[in-house]
């Protein structure tokens, strides 16, 4: 029962909004970020959660919990211009090399694993800013469709109830899809807190604070935000940043009444003989963050991030420790206690482990096996002749459906083409492979696109365009002879 209430609580503190420094003028410059394409690059992840919910238990402690996880997770990012950038998260439930201790000390580990077979996928395309700030996910329908075979193929094929939880997470997925980063993938948004798009400067030791509003289910909650460089390492070429944010304490105990109100539902007799200095505490609530970043001064990038979260409503506490480090860079940020015990405390948690097989054949299956890396170089231009230009062959791929519609954004027709999963998945590695080159598309052997690719298409949909629309027809009906192909290849 205490997971359970607890669960509830933390999902309604949930909140993906993140900040940037204002630096100030004069000092130090941080370079903007400017990562390296088609470079993966490894991350050690350790994590630990401590929940205390001993107000609500007779003996002091009784109810505390830490939860711990360690994780390796990699990131490429793909393609990059004036507007944003396409990243790739290849991610992964195991414990990394060297970690000390049992596996069913690091439960974490175990409800990640979990996770990604709720999912559907081991892989995360996301659109971003410039900053790295994810703004947009590929195939978010395709993780719902796989959600609700999961829930449709329930335990002994037992269909999920309505009130499962996992619909509530489907809904939430379908309102916000960056709640699909948050539960995957956190560490792109708290890596991206200390990156920023342009050249900025700050002076060593001054603090400098910023505001904003965040959403807590329609509530907006203030949020004061304290930057400070803390020191600078010429030989390392890396600066120090520290992070320190406050939530405004009477709109974030607003957010939190009904969540509140479903926990001391929880505790019905408890909460009888509340004193009404108790009550008044109960529903008081308080949310803070503290990060320490360390950035490149070569490109910007964030190579290590230590962060600690703590959450305080209900008469419960929640607390957070993540430590992000990118593995070709050597850590120089301390690290809390609770993230280097030598003897974890194994909560008292039985996790029953997923089976993919639950779901069924779900749509997203082909995405569970990461894409293969690009083949050829990714530089926006290519000789003529070039040798990695003629390792590119044409692809030859069958169509799944094909049909003329028009746009509701810009009023024009488009054939929308849909390819057989096999075709999407040799069109994807066409596509990584032949990243700022031009391309062509022939239907019959008649070319009908040439386009310059910009970003990997990872969903097996194509939308031709710019054509009249007696002749979209016209290839659509060409396309939907059975067995019809067509055919990419690199521009001669």
């Amino acid at each position: 029962m205490t997971s359970l209430y607890w669960k509830s609580f933390a999902s309604a503190c949930l909140c993906v909004t993140l900040s940037h420094p204002a630096w100030s003028a004069g000092g130090i410059e941080i370079p903007g970020y400017a990562p390296a394409t088609g470079v993966e690059r490894s991350y050690r992840v350790l994590k630990a959660t401590e929940t205390d919910m001993s107000f609500w238990f007779d003996k002091p402690g009784a109810s505390a919990m830490t939860a711990h996880g360690a994780f390796r997770q990699r990131m490429t990012v793909l393609s990059r211009d004036e507007d944003g950038m396409r990243v790739r998260w290849s991610l992964s439930a195991d414990l990394p090399e060297g970690i000390a201790g049992l596996a069913d000390s690091y439960q974490m580990n175990l409800l990640y694993r979990n996770s990604l077979i709720a999912y559907g996928t081991a892989v995360l395309e996301l659109e971003t800013d410039l900053n790295g700030n994810p703004r947009n996910v590929s195939g978010v329908d395709q993780i719902v469709a796989h959600m609700r075979a999961m829930a449709a193929n329930g335990p002994g094929g037992v269909p999920a109830a309505p009130q499962n939880g996992l619909y509530e997470i489907i809904n939430s997925i379908e309102a916000n899809p960056l709640q699909i980063v948050a539960a995957l993938v956190p560490e792109a948004q708290l890596l991206a807190t200390g990156q920023s798009y342009r050249d900025e400067t700050m002076d060593v030791g001054p603090a400098s604070a910023t505001s904003r509003d965040e959403d807590y289910d329609g509530v907006s909650v203030p949020v004061t935000s304290t930057w400070t460089l803390e020191s600078t390492d010429a030989t390392a070429r890396t600066a120090t940043l520290s992070l320190s944010e406050e939530a405004d304490a009477a709109a974030f105990s607003q957010s939190q009444q009904p969540a509140i109100a479903n926990l001391m539902s929880g505790f019905a007799e408890r909460a009888k003989g509340l004193t009404s200095d108790q009550l008044a505490s109960v529903k008081r609530a308080s949310k803070n963050r503290s990060v320490e970043l360390v950035v490149s001064l070569n490109d910007g990038s964030t190579l290590e991030a230590s962060e600690i979260v703590t959450v305080k409503a209900g008469g419960t506490r929640l607390r957070t420790y993540t430590h992000i480090q990118r593995e070709d860079m050597p850590a120089s940020l301390p690290l809390p206690a609770v993230l280097t015990a030598k003897d974890l405390q194994t909560p008292d948690l039985h996790i029953e482990p997923l089976s993919s097989a639950k779901a069924g054949s779900g749509s997203l299956d082909e995405l569970s096996t990461p894409p293969a890396p690009p083949t050829a170089s990714q530089d926006t231009t290519v000789a003529a002749g070039n040798d990695g230009t003629k390792a590119i062959a044409p692809v030859a791929l069958e169509v799944k459906s094909a049909e003329v519609s028009l746009s509701p954004v810009s009023y024009d027709h488009g054939l929308n083409i849909v390819l057989i999963p096999e075709s999407a998945a040799k069109f994807r590695d066409f596509t990584q492979g032949v990243l700022g080159r031009q391309t062509q598309m022939l239907i019959n052997d008649k070319v009908v696109m040439e386009s310059w690719m910009r970003e990997p298409i990872m969903d097996g949909r194509i939308v031709l365009a710019g054509t009249d629309r007696k002749d979209l027809e016209t290839l659509a009906e060409q396309l939907r002879v059975p067995g019809a192909k067509i055919l990419v290849r690199l521009r001669p």
